[in-house]
């Protein structure tokens, strides 16, 4: 029987457990249903949706590397309107799980009206904001290096909005700190760090890049130290919440990042890897607090800059 409290809060709302998939590693929850109730997770992150469907980019698109994944997908998705008639409703029957969106486009009106249209939809706790996908040739990452564009987005998203706001950050800026702050002046309810590093593999039979992009985004143990370090600066920084991401593969690595002060975590790559990563990450959370005579999970938090 587990004895620590793994409840946290989180965006006025207290999350059962600090645990959750990232964006585009769970897509929208079906496949994963099937192995366990997905009740169990902090909360859910379904994948990017754009206003119109997009096919994403020409394969191939994904690659392992030593230490992670490139990938290159470039946002497949169905679309707002069948995400809504779809794929939101059937995650309503899941009635103790938070679901938050990531919400991309290439320009503010197509990030707005996407907004506007989720609004309607009381089963949404928050939205993500994907101003730091590396993998579309407009809009993403245009956003998320610069800190009076991604100001301009989210004051305008802001308007629209009925719930919170967090706002997913790109690892490939020169300061992120700077991002960040500019983030939460503008009126961001939380953040999400770090999206992937730009990466390449090439095919050396062939003699040219592996992905059909060229370029991809890598992810995966590869970045947990970067993402550390940088969960670290910006929880230094700012005082909204913030959610670490990079490289989590065991309740230990979720543990780093709740220590360097962030308030959740978001689990990827490994769920490519391990299926049942993210309730294997949760037990393993509880074992080690339990382990080590930590009475609730939020007392880690923050807890390496003591």
């Amino acid at each position: 029987m587990r004895n620590v409290d793994l409840t946290v809060p989180f965006l006025d709302m207290n999350f059962k457990n600090p645990v959750m998939p990232a964006s585009g590693c769970f897509s929208f929850g079906r496949e994963m249903a099937a192995l366990y109730d997905l009740n169990r997770l902090g909360a859910i992150v379904v994948k990017a949706t754009t206003l119109d469907e997009r096919q994403g980019n020409k394969t191939p698109r994904l690659a392992e590397t030593a230490a992670g994944m490139l990938n290159s997908i470039g946002l497949q998705n169905p679309g707002v309107e069948r995400v809504m008639s779809e794929e939101l409703p059937y995650l309503t029957q899941f009635n103790q799980l938070p679901v938050i969106v990531n919400v991309a486009g290439t320009a503010i009106e197509d990030y707005v009206m996407v907004v506007q249209r989720l609004s309607d939809m009381d089963s949404i706790t928050a939205i993500e904001l994907n101003i730091s996908c590396p993998n579309v040739k407009c809009g993403g990452i245009q956003f998320g290096t610069d800190p009076a564009m991604a100001q301009s987005m989210i004051r305008a998203i802001k308007e629209v909005a009925r719930m919170p706001v967090i706002v997913k950050l790109s690892p490939n800026v020169t300061d992120i700190v700077q991002m960040a702050v500019a983030c939460e002046e503008a009126g961001a309810d939380a953040l999400s760090l770090i999206n992937t590093l730009i990466g390449m593999q090439i095919d050396v039979e062939h003699k040219r890049p592996l992905l059909a992009n060229g370029v991809g985004g890598l992810s995966g143990p590869a970045v947990k130290p970067v993402a550390v370090r940088m969960v670290y600066e910006v929880t230094s920084a700012v005082s909204i919440p913030v959610i670490g991401m990079g490289g989590i593969m065991t309740g230990v690595d979720a543990i780093e990042f709740l220590m360097a002060g962030a308030s959740a975590v978001q689990v990827g790559t490994a769920n490519f890897v391990d299926p049942y990563a993210c309730i294997r990450i949760i037990d393993e959370l509880g074992a080690w607090c339990d382990a080590h005579g930590v009475r609730a999970v939020t007392e880690l938090i923050g807890a390496a800059k003591a």
